[in-house]
């Protein structure tokens, strides 16, 4: 379910304006993988294995835990 804030990225991302447009999919890209990023979290501190976070995003466990099972690159 999306709230407000979704509804209107959504919304945007259909603009007749293609900049428009780009910059809406860019945020959508943006939520998306912080929401990945907390279900991720959330699994791993509920005690699912990489290999079935991997199933679940249909990546590889390898591409998953390198992803989000290091430690984090500094910027």
């Amino acid at each position: 379910m999306l709230d407000d804030t979704g509804r209107t990225l959504v919304g945007d991302a259909g603009s007749r304006d293609p900049i428009d447009a780009l910059r809406a999919i860019r945020a959508q890209r943006h939520e998306l993988d912080r929401a990945e990023a907390l279900a991720v979290r959330r699994a791993r501190n509920a005690n699912a294995s990489w290999q079935l976070i991997a199933l679940a995003l249909e990546v590889s466990r390898q591409a998953v835990h390198k992803k989000y099972g290091g430690s984090r690159r500094k910027d």
